[in-house]
């Protein structure tokens, strides 16, 4: 009886350990309910064994403890032959248990289906990059997926390894050099959540951050068809549309965008300055800025800042961002 009390009391404490705290965020991919569901198993398989083998401790220091001038040796025992195969045998059962359902999970996890969304990542000191191929090659600086619908994450990177990590979807997997990986996502909360890179890739690391939004498939398709349609139509809404996709707001102001980053130069004001110390025409030293950062630095920054992935844009994309981003004053000269 006294054995079943301790155990309980082990229990509950253990229990109200793993219970208390918030020690995982609120899952919002399928493939994460299913890893936090094997957490949550491996979790409760741990508090059983700490309750048993902590009774047992307990009740044997109480009863089974030599008293304090008690100087001989125990009798000698051989064991207990059914005893030792009770606790072979559970251990390896909770072992495979464990092992069958993480394998479960790894191969639902893999699984992208037959009709995923494809969206091509690309990792670049210190940036990401997503573009997807099948909405007219819509680039972005922030991950856009529509809800309950799997994704394939095609991931390369330019430099060094990074990794890509939001912690709302449970799952990490290394950007390498030389090799392309993937990642299988179906989101399943509508919401904003933090992506994160996880491989410490040099000085900017910690500011390798970007946003993946999960939205409803009709506002997805709205957004991608928006922006594929401002990009090709050319013109001010085709430059604005890249300027917002990509992101460039949160560094740089620009008014025309709305935009009031204070990272990098002001658009406004540093453009056609800087173009003249660089001895270029605006045209083409804003273009020179966007695909190679620091080739020119505008007094007052640091290099290596800027990440230089913005080069991999496609042509009508760079072309509609070039013409967007030079002052009307100085527009005669087209890229």
């Amino acid at each position: 009886m006294q054995l079943v009390v301790f155990g309980l009391i082990a229990a509950a404490i253990a229990t109200a350990v793993a219970l208390g705290f918030h020690w995982l965020v609120v899952p919002a991919s399928r493939q994460a309910g299913r890893i936090f569901f094997l957490y949550w198993l491996a979790t409760g398989i741990s508090i059983l064994v700490f309750s048993v083998v902590t009774s047992v401790l307990v009740y044997s220091i109480i009863h089974f403890r030599a008293a304090p001038d008690d100087m001989s040796d125990g009798p000698p025992i051989h064991g207990n032959t059914r005893l030792e195969i009770i606790w072979t045998l559970v251990p390896t059962v909770l072992v495979i248990v464990v092992g069958v359902a993480s394998a479960i999970v790894l191969s639902k996890n893999s699984d992208a289906g037959t009709n995923p969304l494809i969206v091509n990542v690309t990792a670049e000191q210190f940036e990401w990059q997503f573009t997807y191929p099948h909405q007219g090659n819509v680039t972005a600086a922030e991950l856009r997926l529509p809800v309950d619908r799997t994704v394939k994450l095609v991931m390369t990177t330019r430099d060094v390894i990074h990794s890509f990590w939001v912690p709302e979807f449970a799952q990490k997997q290394d950007v390498v050099p030389g090799i392309t990986t993937t990642l299988v996502i179906t989101p399943d909360r509508l919401g904003t959540y933090p992506v994160i890179c996880t491989e410490l890739c040099g000085l900017g690391h910690a500011l390798m951050r970007s946003e993946a939004i999960v939205m409803q498939p009709a506002a997805f398709d709205a957004w991608a068809k928006s922006t594929a349609s401002a990009v090709s139509g050319g013109g001010a809404a085709a430059g604005k549309a890249v300027f917002a996709a990509q992101g460039c707001g949160a560094c740089h102001t620009f008014k025309a965008a709305g935009a009031t980053g204070k990272v990098g130069p002001d658009l406004d004001t540093a453009i056609v300055k800087d173009a003249q110390l660089a001895g270029l025409s605006v045209p083409d030293f804003i273009r020179q800025s966007i695909t190679d950062p620091n080739a020119y630095i505008s007094p007052g920054f640091p290099k290596n800042v800027m990440p230089g992935n913005f080069g991999s844009l496609p042509k009508s994309q760079l072309d509609a961002l070039v013409n967007y981003l030079v002052p009307p004053s100085t527009k005669t000269v087209s890229p």
